[in-house]
């Protein structure tokens, strides 16, 4: 199975440098562009199945990227992006001062630390384990879609290479790209990490 990941485009807390987990936050017109390029990028890819975040700005990427096919999102809440609680649509300019003592605890273990009423990592991380576990729902498939968002992406990318999970920050997710991992038997290889290229099969 060939696992294609997509993050989100550009949304307005991205530019505004807010932290954003399930707070809605619409994609700026740059981050439609995006995905309008996705479209074109991975327009002969055969995709089976669209596994997709139940957010709104990643099914609104889905949805461009797929534009002209008829093939239905699969939601998925395991591929939620972090839920940051308090936190939400925040700047840490603003935490770092109004909920100090939190904060500061989160920068220096953010494994185990919580955002303030948010989802702490060993729960994140959980979530993610069990949305690699739903994909062998799609084993038999040969290319399966998955549209995310960074936290999930990189983590999952270094799970599905039995890396620990603080492995996932050697994974930086660009929006605007495409990657590709190759699954099979619990075996898997990263075979292409932010590609701006046009597919064609054989590739």
């Amino acid at each position: 199975m060939r696992l294609w990941l997509v993050r989100h485009g550009e949304t307005e807390a991205n530019v505004a440098g807010l932290y954003s987990g399930h707070a809605p936050t619409p994609l700026t017109e740059r981050g439609i562009a995006q995905a309008r390029t996705l479209n074109t990028l991975l327009n002969r890819v055969p995709f089976e199945h669209v596994l997709c975040s139940e957010l709104e700005r990643a099914q609104h990427t889905a949805q461009l990227v797929l534009e002209g096919r008829d093939l239905p999102l699969q939601v998925k809440p395991e591929l939620n992006e972090m839920f940051f609680g308090d936190w939400e649509m925040r700047h840490h300019r603003d935490l770092s001062r109004e909920d100090a003592e939190n904060y500061a605890a989160w920068c220096n273990d953010w494994q185990n630390a919580t955002p303030t009423n948010g989802e702490g990592f060993q729960a994140f991380a959980q979530r993610v384990e069990h949305a690699i576990h739903l994909l062998a729902d799609y084993q038999h498939a040969s290319h399966v879609l998955v549209v995310s968002h960074q936290g999930v992406l990189s983590l999952l990318i270094a799970r599905l290479l039995a890396m620990p999970a603080a492995a996932m920050w050697h994974f930086r997710v660009e929006q605007g790209c495409w990657s590709v991992i190759d699954f099979c038997e619990d075996f898997a290889t990263l075979r292409v990490l932010n590609s701006r290229a046009v597919w064609a099969p054989g590739e």
